[in-house]
Formats: C-alpha cells, structure tokens, sequence
C-alpha cells in the first residue's frame, strides 16, 4: 500500500509565503514524476508543478517565478514553496506521484488534499 501524505497548508495574506510537502511511503520500487495540482471552488483541477526524477520542471503560467517545486528522493518527498502569493491561489493543493511498485506496473497517486486560503 502507498499513502502520499501532504503537509503546509494553511491561511496567509496576500503576498506571504507558504511550503507545501508531501511524502510518499509504503510499497515503493521508484517514483518517476511527481506533482502538485490544484483544485478552486467550482473550477477544474489544474496543473500547478511537476517534476522528473531527474529534476525536470514545469511549471503553469500562473505560477511561474512564484512557485518552485523541488523533490528529495532519498526521503520520496516533493516540496511546492509559494511566494507572492495572491487571492486567485486559494485551493486545495494535491500532491501526485507517478510510482513504480516492486510488483512491475506504474500506478498513479494521489494525496488527499491541503487547503491553501490567501486573504486579500
């Protein structure tokens, strides 16, 4: 079993900071990709930051040169730090991860949700 547990969310004023984690534990081979997405009331899920193994990113366009993601393999863990934050960033925040079981087969996860509230 594989659990991706997130960390950091919370309420701050626009313009604040705040770091996201999410570690992934149980049964694992490797994790290739790993993400965070958010969800706003009413909107659709979206992609906020991925990245490879390797350390490849990408980023949406809303959130490039506000937000970086990084990852720690040894600890199976991605990092979202959020600066400048801004009113339109309130949602809730899940973590994703593209991971290889000892099995054979790449099953795709997820986290349960952290909510991000910025106040204006």
């Amino acid at each position: 079993q594989v659990q991706l547990v997130e960390s950091g969310g919370g309420l701050v004023q626009a313009g604040g900071s705040l770091r996201l984690s999410c570690a992934a534990s149980g049964s694992i081979f490797s994790i290739n990709a790993m993400g965070w997405y958010r969800q706003a009331p009413g909107k659709q899920r979206e992609l906020v930051a991925t990245i490879t193994s390797g350390g490849s990113t990408n980023y949406a366009d809303s959130v490039k040169g506000r937000f970086t993601i990084s990852r720690n393999n040894a600890k199976n863990t991605v990092y979202l730090q959020m600066n400048s934050l801004k009113p339109e960033d309130t949602a809730v925040y899940y973590c994703n991860a593209d991971i290889r079981l000892p099995a054979g087969p790449n099953v795709d996860y997820w986290g349960q949700g952290t909510q991000v509230t910025i106040s204006s």
